[in-house]
């Protein structure tokens, strides 16, 4: 069950940075999804912060280049 959660994880994280369109669609869940994983054991709660703020840097990031 902890591998379940730790590779739903990982797809979501890979599909936020991959479409900008459907980055702020994903976003939320994604970070319900890593608290989840804090609260099953999954992952620490300062490496899941990590992520989270990692992964909220990239989605800005993501968010502020033009579409083409």
């Amino acid at each position: 069950m902890a591998q379940g959660q730790a590779t739903k994880v990982k797809k979501k994280k890979k599909s936020v940075l991959a479409d900008a369109t459907a980055a702020g669609n994903l976003l939320q869940p994604t970070m319900s999804a890593i608290d989840q994983a804090i609260a099953k054991g999954v992952l620490h709660e300062n490496t899941a912060n990590r992520y989270k703020s990692r992964l909220t840097l990239a989605y800005n990031g993501v968010k502020a280049k033009p579409a083409k």
